[in-house]
């Protein structure tokens, strides 16, 4: 294992330090330090994270590799400053057994570049009628903690009552894909004024805030942990900042591009920007950006969801909702967070790894730039810009709703346990 002696880097945004990385760990941390045969990484003006976590990453594999493979998926989430992706399981076949997400852990593993970490359907197939094999699935090697059945809403408040249930008993969490889906048939974009006017089916707030709402009762009357995938609308916000504030144990996350772009993306009629939950109103970001500014919304999920090319390039109403997130979910938080003072790096590092971490239960990530610690770290120029060219994406798919945009900040490098898998802004394999 090559060691490495960073240099001149700033964690979390602070004085400049010198890192010294060896056997996997920070070995040091201070002021001109040395190490005889270490590689040494220039980082002068660049500041240092724990490594990023995401909750939240289709990586398709098994089923649909023309759109994302595991180990395509991985590079992404390196060259986007991540150590640990969440992998979510609506795959074919569904991560609903042992064996499946024995098998996604194993080809993250063989990839190397990130810790894939897969989730556990909540019920067979995602059908919604009966619950999947949970406690096979969190005693197997893959130690499944985090279950969602994303993509489809747990709608049987019945079921979603057993399965906080059962999952408390090993400390894992029901993440929700909020979405009443009765409410939501045919649904194309945001229902508002432009849904009206661009004759596109609506999707309603209600849609979301109603199961996130029932669902924080569910949780405080069991118990048991909540976790709301990718929230979209001011009212979710104060729904959980109520559900907090009565110590009901309840997360949430926000997608990159809930947080940046808005439903008047569907003017175009472009299906890139389609994407379920929808893009929502201005109102609705700037209650996300405060969501998660004080800490109601308690981690940036990318819902990275490449798709083949048939399947998005098509008139708006048959194309499949998704986007692509995990290169420029970092430089979305800089331009929407930080550039405009709402969070400092230290909120950055805890909402981006801190916390992700904690709510997956993945104790090796998110920890502090200190001696001792597992050296899962990026690397990041906060004064670089780039425009976004989807063809130079690793991801199979080019389903980037930033394409042709300028946005601040480049990785530089990614360590994952003290190996760079990113190295002056290239994967290393």
């Amino acid at each position: 294992m090559t060691n490495y002696l960073i240099k001149g880097a700033k964690p979390l945004g602070g004085d400049a330090v010198d890192i010294f990385v060896a056997d996997g760990r920070i070995a040091a941390v201070g002021d001109s330090l040395s190490a005889t045969g270490a590689e040494v990484v220039e980082a002068a003006g660049l500041v240092a994270l724990p490594g990023l976590v995401d909750l939240h990453t289709h990586l398709r594999e098994p089923g649909r590799e023309d759109a994302e493979t595991v180990g395509t998926g991985s590079r992404a989430a390196a060259l986007g400053g991540f150590t640990a992706v969440h992998a979510m399981a609506n795959t074919d076949p569904v991560a609903d057994t042992a064996g499946v997400v024995e098998q996604v852990w194993r080809l993250g593993q063989e990839a190397g570049l990130v810790d894939v970490v897969p989730v556990g359907a909540v019920t067979v197939g995602l059908a919604g009628e009966r619950l999947a094999e949970l406690g096979a699935m969190a005693d197997s090697a893959a130690r499944v903690r985090v279950f969602s059945d994303d993509g489809h809403c747990v709608s049987d408040p019945a079921l979603m009552r057993r399965a906080l249930e059962y999952v408390k008993a090993f400390d894992g969490v029901v993440a929700q894909h909020a979405e009443e889906p009765r409410l939501t048939v045919g649904a194309q974009m945001h229902e508002g004024d432009r849904s009206a006017r661009l004759g596109l089916t609506g999707w309603p707030a209600a849609a979301e805030e109603a199961i996130i709402a029932r669902d924080v009762l569910l949780a405080e009357h069991v118990g048991a942990r909540l976790h709301v995938c990718h929230v979209s609308t001011a009212g979710s916000v104060e729904i959980l900042r109520w559900a907090k504030s009565r110590g009901v144990q309840v997360t949430a996350e926000v997608t990159p591009h809930h947080l940046l772009l808005t439903d008047a993306c569907a003017e175009s009629y472009d299906p890139v920007f389609k994407v379920n939950p929808p893009l929502r109103t201005d109102a609705d970001v700037e209650a996300l950006r405060a969501g998660l500014a004080d800490g109601t919304i308690d981690a940036v999920g990318t819902d990275h969801a490449p798709h083949a090319v048939e399947d998005k390039e098509s008139e708006w109403a048959q194309a499949r909702p998704g986007m692509l997130g995990l290169e420029q979910a970092l430089s979305v938080v800089i331009e929407t967070m930080v550039e405009p003072g709402r969070l400092d790096w230290a909120g950055v590092a805890d909402r981006m790894s801190v916390r992700p971490a904690q709510i997956g239960r993945l104790g090796d990530h998110g920890r502090p730039i200190a001696p001792g610690e597992p050296a899962n770290l990026v690397l990041v120029d906060p004064a670089a810009r780039s425009t976004v060219d989807p063809a130079a994406l690793a991801s199979r798919s080019r389903n980037s709703p930033y394409a042709g945009r300028e946005l601040p900040g480049r990785v530089v490098a990614t360590f994952l346990r003290g190996t760079a898998t990113v190295l002056d802004g290239k994967a290393t394999r």
